[in-house]
């Protein structure tokens, strides 16, 4: 009997991971589409092939090497091993009646984790856009979601010496998105900003995007997909503490983005006179972003609060990056980063187990090793084959320059 009961916990806990894999997948198509909506229409179609190519090479490369990497037994706590390919071997329900710990398939773990890492590279996919060529960006995507995301993910979610430390990352406002953040910052960095987008005396001059509404759809989209990414980080869904921990999850994840938009949209109408749209968009990520951290401790009011701080900073940072001249077109940077490091140090006020020390050294961690591997990366790209376009394809657009389709022809007519 207890043999069966085991096998339906193994198979019921193995669809849940697929699920909550298949809900992250569709961030993907959020990300495309908010992405879309904020950028110029002559550069549209060249951010919707950027995000079908970089979600395909994440999946590839992930099953080449990088799963192996980022859960593999390690050299040590510090230097992770290479597997080699990700193979067909599975958990199989004799081992569980054997007396196995196993709980779910392997495969169904590697399906869920590949859609994290996809996830990392579209974070760095808009702050990049409508002026870097390409096929420089999907270069750094092999590499990136191959080797750098795994390496660093091994220190934490891989048992290595952050997770021996007490880093405490629930579902990854650090590991993913504040990593993902930190390697676009070097991007924005070595790329340099749009033309037009600073004038000579430092003032900032916007560039609307193109769509709205494709914008807010994006946002909707990941809202919807966060579910999955958070509540399938709870791993498993066969027993009443687990099925209770993902009702709480799903729901502090809810509270914390709508928390966050508002709070975002306040904030703009105060420091701007409009309700701005761009920023109560920015602000239900940020506050996604941070509740992703530790979204299975804080009560429904607690998780608000942490969507309201993450909703209000991410105004700020946005403000912040522009005096800056640091050129993020859709506020990546800001959502996912510097929403990520507080919902990574909101995590011990509500969590007695975790502590600031550990926190604090896995956020330095994290963005040393994706800022510094990432900046020299964007380096060599540039100085070998060149990763900005020329000012003539940016002003004509890489709709018609790097893919030859143009999203709107009609507009043209």
């Amino acid at each position: 009997m207890s043999a069966e009961f085991n096998e339906l916990a193994y198979a019921l806990d193995t669809f849940y991971f697929l699920v909550s894999g298949i809900l992250v997948m569709f961030m993907a198509a959020g990300f495309t589409m908010l992405e879309s909506g904020l950028v110029r229409s002559k550069n549209t179609t060249e951010i919707l092939t950027k995000n079908v190519a970089l979600y395909s090479i994440a999946c590839i490369m992930y099953m080449l090497m990088g799963y192996n990497i980022m859960y593999g037994s390690g050299v040590s706590s510090i230097i992770p091993s290479f597997g080699g390919i990700l193979g067909t071997a599975d958990n199989a329900a004799a081992d569980i009646a054997g007396g196995s710990d196993a709980y779910y398939s392997n495969i169904s773990d590697f399906f869920f984790q590949v859609v994290f890492v996809a996830t990392a590279m579209s974070i760095i996919s808009g702050a990049v856009a409508e002026r870097m060529k390409l096929w420089a960006f999907l270069l750094f995507t092999v590499i990136l979601t191959g080797a750098l995301y795994p390496i660093q993910g091994f220190w934490s979610w891989g048992g290595g010496f952050l997770a021996e430390l007490g880093y405490s990352d629930y579902a990854g406002s650090g590991i993913v998105h504040m990593f993902g953040a930190a390697a676009a910052l070097a991007g924005v960095m070595v790329l340099g900003p749009r033309k037009g987008k600073y004038g000579p005396n430092g003032e900032v001059r916007p560039i609307t995007g193109a769509n709205m509404p494709l914008a807010t759809l994006g946002v909707l989209i990941l809202w919807f997909g966060w579910f999955g990414f958070n509540g399938g980080s709870e791993l498993k869904l066969s027993d009443v503490g687990s099925a209770n921990a993902v009702a709480l999850v799903y729901a502090n994840t809810n509270l914390a983005a709508a928390g966050g938009a508002v709070a975002a949209l306040i904030t703009a109408r105060l420091m701007f006179g409009k309700a701005d749209l761009t920023m109560a968009l920015n602000g239900g990520l940020a506050g996604l972003v941070s509740i992703t951290a530790g979204p299975n401790v804080p009560s429904l009011l607690g998780a608000t609060l942490i969507g309201v701080v993450g909703g209000i900073i991410v105004v700020f940072s946005i403000v912040g990056l522009d005096k800056l001249k640091l050129d993020d077109p859709v506020g990546a940077i800001s959502a996912h980063g510097t929403a990520g490091i507080w919902g990574v140090l909101a995590v011990p006020l509500w969590n007695d187990g975790a502590s600031f020390g550990p926190q604090i050294i896995g956020l330095v961690t994290i963005f040393v090793w994706a800022f510094g591997a990432s900046y020299i990366l964007w380096s060599i790209l540039k100085a070998v084959i060149g990763i900005r376009v020329t000012e003539e394809e940016e002003q004509t657009g890489l709709d018609i320059t790097e893919c030859g389709v143009e999203a709107y022809p009609e507009f043209n007519r």
